[in-house]
């Protein structure tokens, strides 16, 4: 009579996120709910890299020192595959790393406001790495070898990285990651005291088990499509796609507690992107002052702008938005006919002023800006002056200096 091995028991993936999100907020304070839902998952999906086209970024930045941010590098090292902290690191070093036999690495890089910031100087070379290695098919092609005798060869760069630094990052990198913003703590804010040599076998502890968890599903993940939120594509969708495919993996409520986070820190990212002040420029001339105008003079276009309560136009590296300023971010997109966006001559009865087109505005403002406000476009804003056609333009700029603040909510036009 032969004797047969029971099956191993199953892992209970919820389960164990769970404990590894328990195991975060023992050490770490993250802004919220949707921070702890997205970096358990970053953990996790460390160890099913293999499985994803892409593999995020997990960016932990704060505007001051003593926000938790080494803390929480800590904490992920302990939880993910293959860890190398650094603070400082060639990219040829890293390329090597990943190229490694031993397995695809955790980097993480603490203080990389050090690396990117704006006293660190010309490193390409190194953003490149953290550029490339976001997808599976990126490298460096590399000269190897001695004097002569050099040949060609491809490094790999794909592996799963960690930063945490002051300020912000380039846009090429942040577009690449999860941004969690850490804050410092508040006084009601409680911790407990990280001790490595205790805690870090709790932590590995659940690495392993992660690292077994993984191999239960990896087929699973592997061929997963998961269904994204309404509105996420593109980049974010791929900065999410792997994320989501452990949640759904998990089961319990991780999919929907993923799926919650990922349109949130989504949002948040972009509410903070400052980045593209040319998209904030077209939403605000969209939605506050053309508001449906289909020409608007450039003197009044300005008087809109400054007028405006949250102040960014009237100080816009440090000085006011001016014709030419305008001019400059516009002339970055193109119209439907593919020319930059430049002002032109607009025909009154008593002038000629410069001024723009919405119909030259209008290509830019489908491809780049969110889609309107649900209320109408004549109710978005105040002390909007609305010009239509045929309309005389050519006193809507004085006109809206001398508006009292009492009619300041009518449009004003030009008789």
């Amino acid at each position: 009579m032969t004797s047969t091995t029971p099956p191993a028991p199953q892992i209970d993936g919820a389960a164990l996120l769970n404990e590894v999100e328990a195991f975060h907020r023992r050490f770490n304070v993250f802004p919220g709910e949707a921070a702890f839902v997205a970096v358990t998952l970053w953990d996790a999906h460390a160890h099913l890299i293999e499985c994803f086209e892409t593999t995020p970024r997990i960016a932990f930045l704060s505007p001051e020192p003593g926000s938790g941010k080494s803390r929480a590098l800590e904490i992920v090292e302990l939880l993910t595959p293959r860890p190398v902290a650094t603070v400082s690191a060639s990219a040829n070093a890293l390329y090597r790393l990943v190229d490694s036999a031993e397995g695809l690495p955790t980097v993480l890089f603490d203080e990389v406001d050090t690396i990117f910031g704006p006293r660190a100087g010309a490193d390409e070379a190194l953003r490149g790495f953290l550029n490339a290695g976001y997808r599976r098919i990126g490298g460096a092609l590399r000269c190897v070898g001695e004097g002569s005798n050099q040949n060609a060869q491809v490094f790999d760069s794909y592996c799963a990285v960690a930063m945490a630094g002051l300020g912000s990052l380039p846009n090429t990198v942040l577009t690449r990651a999860v941004i969690v913003r850490m804050r410092k703590r508040a006084p009601n804010e409680k911790v407990e005291p990280y001790r490595q040599r205790t805690h870090e076998k709790q932590g590995h502890a659940l690495r392993d088990r992660l690292a077994k968890w993984a191999d239960t599903v990896r087929d699973r993940v592997a061929n997963a499509w998961p269904e994204m939120p309404e509105g996420v594509t593109d980049r974010p969708a791929d900065v999410w796609e792997p994320l989501l495919a452990v949640a759904d993996a998990a089961g319990g409520d991780w999919p929907a507690r993923a799926r919650a986070a990922c349109v949130e820190l989504i949002s948040a990212a972009h509410d903070n992107d400052e980045s593209s002040i040319g998209i904030r420029l077209l939403t605000d001339l969209r939605d506050k002052v053309f508001c449906g105008a289909d020409r608007m003079p450039t003197a009044a276009i300005i008087e809109c702008l400054l007028r405006m309560d949250d102040g960014l136009w009237g100080d816009l590296d440090d000085k006011p938005i001016n014709s030419r300023t305008l001019g400059r971010l516009l002339g970055q997109y193109v119209t439907q006919a593919n020319k930059p966006i430049k002002s032109r001559g607009i025909r009154t009865p008593s002038g000629f002023p410069k001024g723009y087109y919405a119909e030259d505005l209008a290509d830019a403002w489908v491809r780049y800006c969110p889609p309107p406000p649900g209320e109408s476009a004549t109710s978005a804003t105040s002390a909007t002056p609305q010009v239509s056609r045929g309309e005389s333009v050519a006193d809507t700029a004085t006109a809206i200096r001398h508006t009292s603040a009492e009619t300041a909510t009518q449009p004003v036009l030009a008789g």
